[in-house]
């Protein structure tokens, strides 16, 4: 295998951390063998990705994941076994997962939140045009979710909209005990990402480089053992902070 290169914006130098392949490596998980058929056609084109491998239902993706060895997985929401969420979240609790995708034909908060938590860096719909497809692995390979600030914030306001208020909340527990060992700097960057401000955004608010603002997201990923800014806005959220 050629080169290798570690994700950015994420948890650069921490042990057991899935190190991303050149050409980025690709698993294909879908029921529908012309979906799959499309897919590998678009992403074959290009010379930085490979498709190593395709797998038809989400209880096949244990035994793909081991014997292809992919960076990315483009996982379908709807199959006839277990579903690529269930089969997400079984993945992603795993040692030294790959990044997940997942494809949905249709935009569904709860699915999208739920993939999300599990640690999926984002979601394509599959009407995506292909050169968007192509980009989305890209990124999701290079550690960066790929979810506009403008579905974030859409998300987190579905969040708010439905979450329980019972007496005792555990999650809310959980995210308060987690964001009470941020530094105050760390913590004003995380609350703006709760609110689905860009780099960009966090930097102009807090007088900071977009570097230094990239530096403090990492160390986020890092300090809450997270996976990716998403998850950071969701805890942020669970929290009530915004």
């Amino acid at each position: 295998m050629s080169e290798r290169t570690e994700r950015s914006e994420g948890r650069e130098g921490m042990p057991g951390r899935h190190v991303v392949s050149a050409p980025v490596r690709v698993l294909i998980v879908d029921d529908d063998p012309l979906v799959r058929g499309a897919l590998s056609m678009i992403l074959g084109g290009v010379p930085d990705l490979t498709v190593v491998g395709e797998a038809t239902d989400g209880a096949e993706v244990p035994a793909a994941v081991a014997a292809y060895a992919p960076d990315v997985v483009l996982m379908d929401i709807r199959m006839p076994r277990v579903d690529g969420l269930a089969a997400t979240e079984a993945l992603r609790a795993a040692a030294d997962p790959p990044e997940v995708l997942v494809l949905t034909t249709f935009d569904a908060d709860e699915q999208v939140l739920r993939a999300l938590r599990a640690g999926a860096s984002g979601f394509l719909l599959k009407d995506t045009p292909p050169a968007e497809i192509v980009a989305a692995v890209r990124r999701v390979a290079a550690g960066e979710a790929t979810l506009s600030p403008a579905v974030t914030r859409r998300l987190i306001a579905h969040v708010t909209a439905t979450a329980p208020t019972p007496a005792r909340d555990p999650r809310r527990e959980r995210a308060v005990r987690l964001l009470s060992g941020l530094s105050e700097r760390e913590r004003e960057v995380a609350l703006l990402l709760g609110r689905g401000r860009t780099n960009a955004e966090i930097s102009a608010e807090l007088f900071m480089s977009v570097a230094t603002v990239k530096a403090y997201v990492s160390r986020l990923l890092t300090k809450l053992d997270l996976n990716n800014r998403v998850q950071v806005a969701l805890l942020v959220q669970d929290a009530d902070l915004v």
